[in-house]
């Protein structure tokens, strides 16, 4: 009673919370405001982008770097508020650094996948690629990741590490593409028919180009037909439109033209023994 009794009646502390007080209240209002402030920076840079017609991944990976690194700015501002040695503590946060830059080399890999994925941009949101055994429509890159759908509507998230060391397939970075198709036809079929139908084919559909021409030729002799190597040219977005309607009518016409389009067989033959023959050696 008598420690409680004189802590109530010393006011020596009084200054010193008021002091205190005062200084975590104006740390707490310079990281709103400045949060708030980084915040509008942010969508100021990100509004410019888009006005000057920036590729959305970079608007969005670039956005992400720019208020990360205004709210660490704000961060050491509030903390210079409340009297911390800044300089010190920027020292050792630094050599802290080192250590968790070492335990995450990988996330710092990923950080400059990143940044290389958005300044040689070998694919922007929107594109369809293969990467890392995936294939989808990209969404975003961001600091670490890239965030992918595939066409059954999954998403994927790939690190960036991955995607800048593996092979990128880039199926919606020209206007054009080549539909490769094969269509086999018996060995006793009229091959000059077979050609004029895919022709006629390739001819009538409405969506394949002119300019490229399309390709007809033999590919292969194979064990149970003679191949033909179908090769029309279409927009991407109309590629798989060309696939199909080709792939469909091909095999239809064909066979109405009186092709036939052969199944793989093996043909087996045996030859009966003579029995006079083995009386005879015997």
């Amino acid at each position: 009673m008598e420690a409680i009794k004189e802590l109530v009646t010393n006011t020596d502390w009084v200054p010193l919370i008021a002091s205190w007080g005062g200084k975590i209240v104006l740390a707490l209002v310079i990281y709103i405001i400045g949060k708030w402030i980084a915040r509008r920076i942010t969508a100021f840079v990100k509004k410019l982008m888009t006005a000057r017609d920036a590729d959305p991944t970079l608007i969005n990976f670039l956005s992400n770097v720019v208020y990360a690194i205004l709210l660490v700015a704000v961060i050491l501002a509030s903390l210079d508020t409340l009297g911390l040695p800044v300089t010190s503590l920027l020292a050792v946060v630094g050599a802290a650094g080192l250590a968790v830059g070492l335990a995450l080399k990988d996330s710092l890999g990923n950080f400059a996948s990143g940044v290389m994925l958005v300044m040689f941009r070998p694919f922007v949101k929107g594109d369809v690629v293969e990467v890392a055994g995936v294939t989808g429509k990209v969404n975003e890159v961001r600091i670490f990741s890239t965030i992918m759908t595939t066409p059954d509507n999954k998403q994927i998230i790939i690190p960036n590490g991955q995607v800048a060391a593996d092979t990128i397939t880039n199926y919606t970075a020209n206007d054009q593409r080549r539909v490769d198709l094969v269509f086999g036809v018996g060995y006793d079929d009229d091959l000059k028919v077979a050609r004029e139908v895919l022709t006629r084919i390739c001819a009538d559909h409405p969506k394949v180009l002119d300019d490229p021409a399309t390709s007809i030729f033999v590919l292969n002799l194979g064990d149970s037909s003679v191949d033909f190597a179908v090769r029309p040219w279409a927009r991407t977005e109309d590629y798989w439109t060309v696939w199909g309607d080709i792939l469909e009518q091909g095999k239809l016409e064909l066979e109405a033209a009186g092709c036939n389009i052969p199944y793989p067989q093996t043909d087996v033959h045996l030859h009966a023994a003579n029995p006079l023959a083995d009386v005879l050696k015997s």
